[in-house]
């Protein structure tokens, strides 16, 4: 089956508003900003999203983010957007902090059909005896606090239970992919791209490469095709497109030229 959409408006077409959405990267690494940006041109809003960071101020899911289409985050970090931190200390923005690893085992959970699991992290804090306020009120009070967990102990140590996630919609970059929806990610780029392609129940790839079935090793795929409805091929100019989120410069001491 050939799963190769003409356009990333295209792929991202019926996603309709207050549908939930999964997305790959980890600070500017791995973001599906071309998706994104497909996105908030088409104006679905009300979206929730689940997703390691949304974004910075102006990119990647900052710019869902700042025309307000965005009314839920499930995350586990949000440190590098000022808007996001307005946001939700202002109680327009539901947030769900989660525990990295923990973010990650539920989206792998999800597409693998476990509904539930269990883990150490997070016992004897807020995450397990709730209280951590997903919601703000305007005058600053806390409107929606998380519930507690149920836990259990499993060879004397107590774990708490967490729930897998499937989301409506997942959207991810890939360096390579083929017609028939295999992905193969590229170092730092690998990283929840993966797992929000599992979560996904109608997942959309872009891919910096694009090759027939068969060119991949299947050694090599990181997500089978299985996972993967649509396949959007990046322009040249697309693919090279990747910003830093931090730029640090550092004078060399033998030859006195400056890296970046």
């Amino acid at each position: 089956m050939d799963k190769v959409r003409a356009t990333a408006a295209e792929a991202v077409a019926d996603i309709p508003a207050g549908a939930t959405l999964a997305v790959g990267g980890f600070g500017l690494s791995g973001v599906p900003n071309v998706l994104i940006q497909a996105l908030y041109d088409a104006g679905p809003d009300g979206l929730g999203v689940v997703s390691n960071n949304c974004g910075v101020d102006g990119g990647g899911l900052g710019i869902l983010l700042a025309a307000g289409r965005i009314v839920r985050v499930t995350g586990s970090y949000v440190g590098e957007n000022k808007e996001f931190a307005r946001q939700y200390l202002g109680g327009e923005l539901e947030v769900e902090l989660v525990p990295q690893g923990t973010l990650a085992e539920r989206l792998r959970a999800g597409g693998a059909g476990i509904p539930a699991f269990f883990t150490p992290a997070g016992v004897g804090t807020q995450v397990a005896d709730g209280g951590l306020p997903w919601r703000y009120g305007p005058d600053g009070s806390v409107a929606v606090p998380s519930p507690a967990k149920e836990t259990r102990v499993f060879d004397g140590q107590e774990h708490v239970m967490e729930h897998g996630i499937r989301t409506d919609f997942a959207l991810v970059r890939a360096w390579k992919g083929d017609r028939h929806g295999n992905l193969v990610f590229r170092r730092s780029a690998r990283n929840f791209n993966p797992l929000a392609a599992m979560a996904g129940r109608v997942t959309v790839a872009e891919v910096e490469e694009l090759v027939e079935p068969g060119e991949l090793d299947p050694d090599a795929v990181h997500v089978p095709g299985v996972y993967v409805q649509r396949v959007v091929e990046l322009t040249p100019e697309q693919a090279a497109d990747k910003g830093i989120e931090r730029r640090t410069i550092s004078a060399s001491s033998t030859r006195g030229t400056v890296r970046s």
